[in-house]
């Protein structure tokens, strides 16, 4: 067997969780901070199209402050410092979000692979991280294995972006056209041969998403190895199976990404219904979940939040209510799961929450 690894880039999830936490316990004090959220995919002639944007709503809404004031003084000099920052932004970033505060000498930028919906401006007393908190739950880290019956590719990818990369390789076998028992030993030798193959790949895999606490894994193989690839999985493995979808073995890594983090969302989509269908049945039982802004508010008051459940469509919340209760959670160490269909929530004001305790 030959392996080969492949790391192109570090735990991107682990930086933006970090950032996260950061941004939510930042306090600025009496100076505005700027929370922006630019799409940097070009359009169809392969221009930039968020300069506009930039232009015309950073500049109206600074100018709604008192000039020679420090709060003025600390937004004029937040925006020089985005312009100067996105002059060397590499080709390569689809999004980005830039929190800013020049008055409490705060300058953080999170650049993206993965990309953001709109552009969007915040002037506010504290971060908005509405937007980035939904980039972490819709571009998780998972595994992403392609197999044949004599090689496979592992794949790590995180926030929309390859992580790194494991190959591989055990030597063909050889066509036989003997008959006899001659045929029969050799269909032996062939069996054989692909079990120990699978039992290889199944424990790299397994490896992987124990060492890197990886719960999700979408599977591409052909029909011969990887029922058997199946077979060796432990059960905490074969229980992260997110899907199983159709690819050439010689599948690039952009179609492996988007055609395996478009099965990822087709599960999450089914999840939600049953997710919510829990949170809404705890609710109406009295078990250990809330419904509602206020009540879910309450609850991150006494530190009860074990889950946020929050919608993921802009609108349905206000923006300061949103931003409120995902700073919240990300202080207090509760998940976050956003839900993507808005009516599923619509009944509860568009957020609710399991709980660790009932008072």
């Amino acid at each position: 067997m030959r392996l080969a690894t492949f790391d192109r880039m570090p735990q991107q999830l682990e930086q933006l969780a970090a950032q996260l936490d950061r941004l939510a316990a930042f306090e600025a004090g009496p100076f505005p901070i700027i929370s922006l959220y630019l799409n940097l995919q070009p359009d169809e002639n392969g221009k930039d199209r968020f300069e506009p944007f930039l232009r015309k709503e950073l500049t109206e809404r600074i100018r709604t402050y008192a000039t020679s004031t420090p709060e003025r003084n600390s937004l004029e000099a937040d925006a020089a410092n985005i312009r100067t920052y996105l002059e060397h932004v590499e080709p390569s970033i689809n999004g980005l979000a830039v929190f800013t505060c020049s008055g409490a000498d705060m300058f953080e930028a999170v650049p993206l692979a993965a990309p953001l919906d709109a552009h969007r401006l915040y002037i506010s007393d504290r971060p908005q991280l509405y937007p980035l908190a939904r980039v972490l739950d819709a571009y998780p880290r998972y595994v992403a294995l392609l197999a044949d019956s004599h090689s496979a590719r592992i794949f790590v990818f995180a926030a929309n972006a390859l992580e790194k990369t494991h190959r591989i390789e055990n030597p063909k076998v050889k066509h036989h056209k003997q008959g006899g028992w001659s045929q029969a030993r050799y269909q032996r030798h062939v069996e054989n041969y692909h079990l120990q193959h699978a039992k290889e790949v199944a424990d790299h895999v397994a490896k992987i998403a124990r060492d890197e606490k990886i719960d999700k894994i979408v599977l591409s193989g052909d029909e011969t190895i990887l029922p058997l690839i199946r077979d060796h999985f432990p059960k905490d493995i074969a229980e992260r199976i997110v899907d199983v979808v159709r690819l050439d073995a010689h599948a690039g890594e952009k179609d492996v990404l988007q055609s395996t983090i478009a099965a990822l969302r087709e599960k999450d989509a089914e999840g939600d219904r049953e997710r919510v269908d829990a949170l809404l049945g705890a609710y109406r039982a009295g078990g250990l979940a809330t419904a509602g802004v206020e009540n879910t508010m309450k609850a991150f008051e006494r530190g009860q939040v074990d889950e946020l459940v929050i919608t993921a469509r802009p609108g349905a919340l206000e923006d300061d209510t949103a931003a409120e209760l995902v700073r919240k959670a990300r202080q207090t160490s509760a998940k976050i799961r956003f839900i993507e269909d808005a009516t599923l929530l619509a009944s509860a004001g568009g957020v609710g929450a399991f709980l660790r305790f009932k008072i």
